[in-house]
């Protein structure tokens, strides 16, 4: 497991961890960073329809384990057992949370039909104002895209002031994402960790 005191420290000098296929975990720090300007985010017109439908219900930090596990659960991750440890110990501490949208259950064959099903959601670390953004996942298509429009508003309300998400995808580029040179991010950075804000 990573220390993590050393993984904080990491986030705040712009710097986070990704597993290699041989298991080591090495340290990255993109030039060019990308982020999702809090002001700027722009929902797609098709997702504000689903919106108002209202077919999942989004939660904060009700299933970070499953979370982190469905987001490791792919061909192609860098989310390795030693990175799940890692921060599921971070959101004992208070600073590695997640964002989950679910579905009704009513059609789920679980007798806890009442809690639903875990149809999306994303997760990553909460440092004085900036949400830094680890991975996302989706069992249901758009859950996940819910789940971060969920997260934008969350950190709205409680006026975080940067977004990071690392690398720049399409999926974050229709919603708004940019990249900047690392050193504007490293300026950006240094002023929005010292904020006092609660996730």
């Amino acid at each position: 497991m990573i220390d993590p005191e050393l993984l904080l420290q990491g986030y705040r000098l712009g710097v986070f961890p990704m597993a290699m296929e041989n298991g080591a975990i090495e340290w990255f720090s993109p030039d060019p960073r990308a982020i999702l300007p809090l002001e700027d985010f722009h929902v797609p017109h098709a997702l504000r329809g689903l919106l108002r439908k209202k077919i999942f219900e989004t939660k904060i930090d009700t299933a970070f384990s499953d979370v982190i596990e469905a987001c490791a659960a792919r061909e192609d991750t860098w989310i390795n057992r030693e990175i799940i440890e890692s921060y599921i110990r971070l959101h004992e501490l208070g600073y590695a949370h997640s964002v989950e949208a679910w579905t009704d259950g009513k059609s789920a064959s679980r007798t806890d039909s009442s809690r639903g099903e875990l149809a999306g959601g994303l997760y990553g670390v909460a440092i004085g104002g900036v949400f830094f953004g680890e991975s996302m996942f989706h069992r249901v298509t758009d859950a996940s895209k819910i789940a971060l429009v969920a997260l934008v508003e969350y950190l709205r309300v409680r006026k975080f002031a940067l977004l990071d998400t690392q690398w720049l995808t399409p999926h974050l580029q229709q919603f708004g994402g940019i990249e900047i040179s690392r050193n504007h991010y490293l300026h950006l950075l240094r002023r929005a960790i010292e904020l006092p804000r609660e996730f």
